[in-house]
């Protein structure tokens, strides 16, 4: 049984399409269960997820409400209202491909010794087109941009799956334990990490963590989510979870974090040279305040 987990709040103009998506995919409805938290919404969501259930009967779905608010809280929240052995995290702004839920079935039963999975994400830009100053970098940063290609295996080293398309066998959360309320998404605070902790604590359990490139989400992008305001608090909330989640591992773990960053800001400076003389300073110029904001926020300041 897979359990189907999306956390939401406030995206009653998104939900229903995510939850369509689910439905018209090609797993039979017996084989899975959608578990959706809502995080305090204020809006229409619970309206559009009773007309989701009248159009789609057939699907079990699971209506609960996490009043502390968070997206860790919600996660986990989700976690303990699951019957499912594989849980499968959907954004609650995404559409999936028909054949998602069952890639992920037929991978998990197949490769028993997989852990966790996740698959390709795909930015749609409501605007109509991706901005000019757009790098690959900061297009994972802000839309989740995530595609390694078209052969499934091994996630590539130093990488894991995007928190909106990933797949984990229940045991996992067993053994390295829950989302840090910490991190992650509080409300309109764009905090991050919390995806990362679990990856982390993952690998040092030797944990295996596999990409399947036909588990599709098409992440929606609206367009204040390319307006500077949204980019600082982003690269801000980055520099202030990794600060957070260091820390609490310990002293080292955070001075080996800083000397990471001093890396990070070498290739950034040759990235920027190179925009420069390839006359698109504008993409140089992005990824130097991405770097500026996180590096300051990592540093308490």
């Amino acid at each position: 049984m897979i359990s189907v987990i999306i956390c939401t709040y406030n995206r009653d103009k998104y939900i229903y399409n995510v939850l369509k998506s689910l439905a018209d995919g090609t797993l039979p409805p017996d084989r899975y269960e959608i578990v959706l938290v809502d995080n305090n919404c204020t809006d229409n969501t619970r309206s559009e997820v009773e007309r989701f259930c009248k159009d789609f009967p057939s699907v079990s779905l699971r209506y609960c409400v996490e009043t502390n608010q968070g997206l860790s809280y919600a996660r986990n929240r989700g976690i303990n209202e699951s019957k499912g052995d594989i849980l499968v995290y959907v954004d609650d702004d995404a559409t999936v491909n028909k054949e998602y839920l069952a890639t992920y079935a037929e991978w998990f039963e197949k490769n028993p010794q997989t852990d966790a999975a996740g698959g390709p994400i795909i930015p749609y830009y409501e605007t109509g087109s991706e901005p000019r100053w757009m790098t690959y970098f900061i297009k994972r940063l802000l839309t989740g941009y995530l595609y390694f290609g078209k052969k499934a295996g091994p996630f590539p080293s130093d990488n894991f799956p995007g928190g909106g398309n990933a797949a984990y066998r229940s045991k996992v959360f067993d053994k390295v334990g829950l989302y840090n309320v910490e991190l992650g998404r509080n409300g309109d605070s764009l905090g991050s990490g919390e995806e990362k902790d679990i990856f982390d604590k993952m690998k040092r359990e030797g944990m295996q963590i596999s990409y399947l490139p036909d588990a599709i989400l098409y992440h929606s992008i609206p367009g204040y989510k390319l307006e500077p305001d949204y980019f600082n608090r982003v690269t801000t909330g980055i520099g202030q979870s990794e600060r957070a989640r260091t820390l609490k591992i310990g002293r080292s773990s955070y001075r080996k974090r800083l000397l990471s960053e001093l890396k990070k800001w070498c290739a950034t400076l040759v990235l920027w040279c190179f925009y420069l003389i390839t006359f698109r300073p504008q993409r140089g110029n992005m990824l130097i305040r991405f770097r500026y904001n996180v590096t300051k926020a990592l540093l308490g300041k």
